[in-house]
């Protein structure tokens, strides 16, 4: 089995080069080298996604049996037209990595495979979508869904589309684990978002990686719902952040309204943390059919927790700033619950 791998250096793309070296595969990766080292194993190809000439010199390494494109969040719908058509002759099968944000119910409405997509066309710019006034649907998804239409276009039946949530693990770049971890470590009284019991659905990257290379070998189209098909209570996921940091602190349990009030951000000041209804409502049974395995998530979080002790250094990335509540806004909404 030979594939390329666009990106490949970090976090997803990189456990998918290493899942896939580990397999014996033959590995190449094509990204600009600025993010991340290069794999053991793999055959590197530097360029830029968005450059004809770039992607007409990446062309002449193939032929591939499969292409996994890891890194298309950052690119217009037009570019992944752009690199999907240059390299359509030098591959058997495309498998995307895109997002359930491409849904016209997200997050509102529970979701299937078979939910309506965004309209969005293949060959749109940066500028095309927009926000809606409740947050969705979102400039991001249009983008993510017009890059699904422009891999369609080019390699129909051939094309698998992978749609995760939230993907969590080492080398989270993102920084909703690592914030939750190391608020736990600090222990205290921690504020937490009511109700306890609410299920979520993140998902492993090494799960994820490990579906898409199995996609990247098989014969099925498509789209599936890569999310967790268990999930795990809130209350359950901060235990398990205190347990392994071996912290002493406790969760408040705050209700929604009274977070709202003190004007508490949804998913980012207390990631993971949403009350739309179809948030972690979305249905991944197509994917596991398909051979979707995922871990207990408190595996997830020990072995995040592990990576972080061993001074575990994610990509640099603009996101990771914009998770977890400042400490003195936690303490004064902590103290007005008294």
């Amino acid at each position: 089995m030979r594939i390329l791998v666009i990106g490949g250096t970090w976090f997803l793309g990189k456990n998918i080069a290493e899942g896939a070296i580990a397999r014996g595969w033959s590995v190449t990766t094509f990204n600009r080298g600025r993010s991340g080292g290069d794999v053991e194993g793999v055959e590197p190809v530097h360029g830029n996604r968005t450059d004809r000439e770039d992607l007409q010199r990446l062309a002449q390494q193939g032929p591939w049996d499969a292409v996994i494109d890891t890194s298309s969040s950052d690119f217009p719908p037009r570019d992944v037209l752009l690199a999907a058509t240059a390299l359509r002759n030098a591959a058997r099968r495309w498998v995307h990595i895109s997002t359930v944000s491409v849904y016209q119910g997200w997050p509102h409405q529970p979701l299937t495979d078979d939910s309506p997509l965004l309209d969005a066309p293949a060959d749109a710019d940066e500028s095309y979508g927009h926000n809606g006034e409740d947050g969705s649907p979102t400039v991001y998804g249009f983008q993510k869904a017009g890059g699904e239409r422009a891999v369609r276009e080019v390699f129909g039946d051939a094309a698998v589309f992978l749609r995760p949530g939230v993907i969590l693990g080492p080398g989270e770049y993102v920084g909703r684990l690592p914030w939750w971890l190391t608020r736990a470590k600090r222990g205290g009284k921690i504020l937490a978002p009511a109700p306890s019991g609410q299920r979520i659905q993140p998902v492993d990257v090494r799960d994820v990686a490990g579906f898409a290379l199995d996609q990247a070998a098989s014969a099925t189209s498509g789209g599936y719902n890569v999310t967790h098909p268990v999930g795990i209570t809130f209350e359950d996921f901060l235990g398990e952040c205190l347990t392994v940091t071996g912290a002493a602190g406790k969760p408040v349990w705050v209700e929604p309204r009274v977070l709202a009030e003190h004007g508490v951000a949804q998913w980012t000041e207390l990631p993971l943390w949403r009350t739309h209804a179809g948030v972690w409502s979305v249905d991944s049974n197509r994917a596991v059919t398909a051979g979707l395995r995922c871990r207990p998530i408190a595996d997830t979080i020990r072995n995040t927790w592990a990576w972080l002790a061993a001074d575990g250094r994610p990509v640099d990335h603009p996101r990771w700033a914009e998770h977890g509540i400042a400490r003195e806004k936690e303490t004064k909404i902590l103290a007005s619950l008294t």
